[in-house]
């Protein structure tokens, strides 16, 4: 049996970090942003925070608030049955909703860091560099428009991300393995 976890956050929490432990690890990564990504691509626009915002925004008028669990599905499944699976990005309530029925053994993984720590990184990172106030009004955004707290408060387990990069990445290897055993 494979496992299935998803790693929350904020932007900047040390999400995509996490993510590459888990990869070292043995877990193959789906990218839920991914599908936005595609989708700015498909219809030839620059990647920057403003486009990225409205093809988010424009896919859950679609698609509805899971949007991004039922695009990602079929990805996770096909995962799923050779490798454990790390979700980069689960975002929204309603896509751990979605999600957590059909795969009733998903665990969720907060990473957290104060917001100005993540605005501090969001500012100094290699690419879509934020402002403190554009990462600010992203949050807000994040919250208030999709549910993003929701995943976060329900965690199964959480990683503090507000010492070194070492640090966070002994915890997050530490929590890869962890899981292992668990899930065997």
């Amino acid at each position: 049996m494979h496992g299935l976890i998803a790693i929350v956050g904020m932007p900047g929490a040390g999400k995509s970090t996490a993510t590459e432990v888990f990869e070292k690890e043995g877990y193959r990564k789906i990218r839920f942003g991914a599908v936005t990504m595609d989708e700015l691509e498909r219809r030839g626009l620059d990647i920057n925070e403003e486009n990225e915002s409205v093809v988010r925004e424009t896919l859950r008028v679609e698609h509805g608030m899971d949007a991004y669990a039922k695009l990602n599905e079929p990805k996770i499944r096909d995962t799923l049955s050779s490798s454990d699976v790390v979700i980069d990005g689960l975002y929204s309530w309603q896509e751990y909703t979605y999600l957590k029925p059909k795969f009733p053994g998903l665990v969720l993984l907060a990473i957290y860091a104060s917001p100005a720590t993540r605005y501090r990184r969001l500012a100094f990172r290699g690419e879509r560099r934020l402002s403190e106030e554009q990462a600010r009004s992203r949050d807000i955004a994040e919250i208030e428009n999709i549910d993003k707290a929701s995943p976060i408060a329900m965690a199964d387990y959480a990683i503090v991300n507000e010492g070194t990069i070492d640090e966070f990445r002994a915890r997050a290897q530490q929590m890869a393995r962890v899981l292992r055993v668990v899930w065997r």
